[in-house]
């Protein structure tokens, strides 16, 4: 290679890495002064400087190193396994790893691209430490739970802030079905460039009412100076359920259902009910054997298709992209169309001015079905008999099943939900001196929703000739930030970073429905087919935060390292003597592989103490709950209003205090593991306390209770071989978790539901369920342990046949106590391999179908095939009662329906071959690269459900009712760059 001579105090060269390949954007500072420049595309850089000074050149991902200039001369970089010199985002900056004192957790976009799944938040599953991503169900659409460091909250909102280049996005279920759907699916994969998840206090402070759940930054790809680059990405994915549940056949269904009958002396109602289900065919020699879980569990299919175009100057940098995803679900009926466009523009006027554009552009079309507590969604159907024909011979919908046949609603019904999103950001940066700049951003998101639902003159429960059933919801949220940064380094020992300003964020939401009945024929499908519009409603509601935000990062030598952040936040959700509330917080970290002791250490080679504590809100607690309401009660056409809501001025957001001690470490420049402890204490819960009837009003809306969640992280990263040819890398995390309520409402009294508790000392919402103890051998009765309390206070642990003598006890919990993600990466020569294994333990799932699916025939739902080991004759030793029909043996809720969820699974595996660098030149290419890819691949569980991932999606904690399993997804793509 030919190395430019400096000529008239300019210094040439080119930046290349270790196989010789140029690295375009490195960033080249002229030591102790701000003359800096950028590599182009080819590596080549030019830069003011004279021979003998000193030259920073740094990368992201890459070794920082300082050189001497030279009239000619090639600089090599080298990747860092740790990434001690990665930018991170923190919020309203960027601060790199090496200097951080808190605990954030990254992925970046080789490590979610390429990933068939239609939503962003899958693709971070397994990879960060104390992050517990899960999907409600296998629906396209299924709601996402994000957990950062265990629940925060009971009644108020779990879910992490969402910030999109500065820009907090609106994630409101709007959902009117009754299952949730997910409004960050307008995001696409292909436009992030990385995820920061703020995890502790001192990183999340900053964000103040709105951290105590975590903050989850997403930034968008950008352009960079250099040549122009152009790329496509192709993939075409097939889907399957990742497991499916055991059902009767016919001949064993009538077989269970008349001993039965027999069982109880009704065998003559019996068999005339299995007379009807059959509609006429030979139900006793099973003539007709419909599998319904085949029929409501479909082939899935996804396509993906994505470009990007990128480049730039030393002035204007320039991103565009667009991607189109078509995902056919595994539940029947169910899929998801979405295009998504992104424009990213950043021009510098001036050597002080420079400004820019963000605009995000998505249109979601999903078609959907009803909530899992449905009789007419496809995954209920697996309840009907299968001696029923699910189509009659002219292929109509057999009407005459003993639920309502979802194939009715396939048929005559649609709900289509459009999900229309615009985000977009103007900012401007004034850099006022050297080492002070001023920033101004707007930023606005707005998602607008459609939700269409007809109903045919043949749909289910139809005695109106037909409905349809309209909603519109416009939800905005415009933010406007102004803050200045101060950097400055004095006597190359001390760097100070400050950042100090204000916000202000406004939310809209306007939301209108009306419903129709009475059309002429089925070819009318929208509201003014109908002869009378019998309902409406529409609302508007708006909050509003006003901030004050700063922080304070000094770093001396960096070795000693300390921050400081501060925001104050007012908001017109909470009562008038609380409208504002102050949230502050402190880190510090010891460099001490930089001390002398340990400096050039062969074996450690990094070493980092830190530590923080902190103070953050939960906000989510709705627009009025501090307000004294009114509701509309028109009498007799009169209008009037009815008191509805006893007011709190002294109600305020929900306290949670951080406290995070932390160690990295480094060794032989290929190790580097960290590990974390965390404690987070929410003080303050919102609960409503009952008041007397006199009062006018049921409850009152007040901050009380407490709960603590703590627990430990590790993250384990290795470089194992980084040869020329092969490399193989692993990063390892395993993460612990308990979340203990400490004190609640009314002197610490229980709060119990259909299935959970809320107790002091206990897990959040552990499952309070009556203990099953099995079968009593002799007559097959189904036993349940008493648990009463005995006269010394002990529990009798004795058992009993009736139900009404047992005493519910705290059976299990809904959330995972240990979590791990295994992720390997190889590469060798031109190809690439990577696997993630994830794993989840210490949770349990209730199944509140089993009474119906698992009840040995109580009813004539088809059951599930373990209830052929029900008892028989005495001495049998089995956990199924003796099959009595309408006898309620066992059925009732009990732990008997609790089952372990630790699973192990195959979360993402990708193989590919990038060709080879002269061949894909000929074609005109600069990188072509061909890929095979799965989601789900494999799952290793002793869990007797559907998935232990799959949840019912209309109410309930840690609950499966008919729910969809995930989908198992193996897809094949090219990717290619000009």
């Amino acid at each position: 290679m030919q190395i430019a001579a400096a000529q008239d105090g300019s210094i040439s060269g080119k930046v290349t890495d270790k196989k010789g390949m140029p690295i375009p954007g490195v960033n080249i500072v002229l030591k102790g002064t701000k003359i800096s420049t950028q590599t182009d595309f080819d590596g080549q850089f030019k830069i003011d400087a004279s021979k003998g000074q000193t030259l920073v050149v740094s990368y992201v991902s890459y070794s920082t190193v300082e050189v001497p200039a030279s009239n000619g001369m090639k600089i090599e970089l080298t990747e860092t396994q740790n990434e001690l010199e990665a930018v991170l985002v923190v919020g309203y900056g960027t601060q790199s790893k090496k200097n951080l004192t808190d605990n954030i957790a990254r992925v970046t976009a080789k490590d979610i691209q390429q990933i068939p799944v239609s939503n962003m938040q899958n693709a971070l599953v397994g990879k960060l430490a104390g992050v517990q991503v899960t999907q409600t169900n296998g629906k396209v659409e299924g709601g996402i739970n994000i957990r950062v460091r265990g629940a925060a909250s009971i009644s108020a909102g779990t879910q992490p802030l969402y910030v999109l280049d500065g820009i907090p996005l609106i994630n409101d279920d709007e959902s009117s079905n009754g299952a949730p759907t997910n409004p960050l699916l307008t995001l696409s994969t292909n436009e992030i460039e990385s995820i920061d998840v703020l995890k502790d206090a001192s990183s999340a402070a900053i964000y103040g009412a709105r951290g105590a759940n975590g903050v989850v930054l997403i930034t968008t790809k950008k352009g960079k100076e250099g040549k122009g680059t152009f790329s496509i990405n192709l993939s075409q994915g097939v889907s399957e359920a990742t497991h499916k549940k055991k059902w009767l056949n016919a001949k064993q269904y009538v077989s269970l259902l008349q001993e039965a009958g027999r069982n109880v002396d009704d065998l003559e109602s019996v068999e005339d009910e299995l007379e009807f289900l059959s509609q006429g065919t030979d139900w006793r020699n099973g003539e007709i054997d419909t599998n319904w879980q085949d029929i409501a569990l479909k082939t899935g299919y996804t396509t993906d298709a994505d470009f990007s175009l990128s480049g730039g100057d030393s002035k204007t940098k320039y991103f565009f992209s667009g991607a189109y995803n078509n995902t056919v679900g595994i539940v029947d009926s169910n899929s998801l169309e979405r295009l998504t466009g992104r424009t990213n523009v950043s021009h510098k006027v001036s050597d002080r001015f420079t400004a820019g554009m963000n605009l995000g552009f998505s249109r979601s079309v999903i078609d959907r079905v009803q909530d899992d507590n449905s009789f007419s969604t496809p995954m209920q159907s697996v309840a009907q008999a299968p001696i029923s024909q699910a189509r009659l011979a002219d292929g109509t919908a057999n009407p005459n099943t003993e639920y309502s046949n979802y194939l009715l609603a396939k048929d005559n019904t649609f709900w289509k939900t459009i999900m229309r999103r615009l985000t977009g950001k103007i900012y401007a940066e004034l850099k006022l001196f050297n080492s002070l700049k001023f920033n101004s951003d707007f930023s606005y998101d707005f998602l607008s929703q459609t939700e269409d639902y007809w109903q045919g003159k043949n749909a289910p429960f139809m005695a109106t000739d037909g409905a349809v059933f309209a909603t519109s919801v416009n939800t905005e949220n415009y933010v406007w930030s102004n803050y200045f940064t101060y950097d400055h380094t004095f006597a190359e020992k001390h760097s100070l970073n400050i950042v100090a300003g204000m916000e202000f964020n406004k939310y809209n939401r306007r939301y209108q429905d009306v419903n129709s009945i009475y059309f002429p024929n089925d070819d009318f499908q929208t509201v003014d087919g109908g002869a009378e519009v019998n309902e409406g409603h529409g609302s508007q509601t708006d909050y509003a935060f006003v901030s004050q935000f700063g922080r304070l990062n000094y770093s001396y030598q960096g070795k000693y390292l300390f921050k400081a952040s501060v925001r104050r936040d007012g908001s017109s959700r909470f009562g008038k003597n609380e409208k504002f509330g102050v949230f502050p917080a402190f880190s510090a970290g010891w460099v001490v592989s930089q001390e002398e002791f340990l400096k050039d250490n062969p074996v450690l080679s990094y070493l980092k103490l830190k530590g923080s504590w902190g103070e953050l809100g939960n906000a989510e607690i709705g627009n009025f709950a501090s307000r004294q309401l009114y509701r509309p009660n028109p009498y007799n056409l009169k209008s009037g209003l009815t008191f509805d809501q006893a007011g709190n001025d002294n109600l305020t957001w929900e306290k949670s205090t951080q406290t995070d001690f932390g160690v990295e470490l480094g060794f032989l420049n290929k190790i580097s593991l960290e590990a974390d402890y965390y404690q987070k204490d929410t003080d303050g819960l919102l609960f409503e306390v009952p008041l007397p009837i006199s009062s006018g009003a049921q409850f009152i809306n007040k901050n009380i209770g407490e709960i603590r969640s703590s627990g430990f992280e590790f993250t384990l990263n290795t470089k194992n071989i980084d040869t020329e040819n092969f490399k193989w890398n692993t990063s390892f995390n395993i993460t612990t978790n308990n979340s203990k309520v400490r004190s609640l409402p009314n002197n610490g009294a229980d709060i119990i539901t259909t299935y959970t508790i809320n107790r002091v000392g206990e897990n959040i919402s552990s499952f309070y369920l009556v203990e099953y103890a099995g079968v009593d051998p002799e007559n097959g009765d189904a036993l349940f342990v008493k648990n009463t309390v005995n006269a010394d206070g002990t529990l009798d642990k004795s058992t009993t046949n009736d139900y009404s003598e047992a005493k519910r006890i705290i059976a299990g919990n809904p959330f995972p106590t240990l979590m791990s993600g295994l992720t390997n990466t190889i590469f060798y020569k031109g190809i690439d391999f990577t696997f993630t294994f994830q794993g989840e333990w210490g949770a349990s799932i209730y199944n509140s179908a089993g009474g119906y699916m698992s009840s040995a025939a109580d009813y004539f739902d088809n059951q599930t095939a373990d209830q052929l080991n029900r008892w028989q004759n005495p001495g049998d030793i089995t956990d199924v009662p003796q099959a009595r029909f309408g006898g309620s043996n066992g059925t009732q809720d009990s732990s008997r329906y609790l089952d372990k969820a630790d699973f192990v699974r195959l979360r993402n595996l990708t193989i590919g071959y990038t060709l080879p660098k002269q061949t894909v030149s000929d074609m005109g290419m600069s990188s072509l690269r061909v890929y095979l890819t799965s989601v789900n691949l494999l799952t290793f569980t002793n869990y007797k459900g559907t998935d232990p991932e799959a949840r019912r999606d209309d109410t309930g904690i840690g609950e499966d009712f008919y729910s969809a399993p995930p989908a198992r997804t193996i897809a094949l793509g090219v990717n290619i760059n000009f």
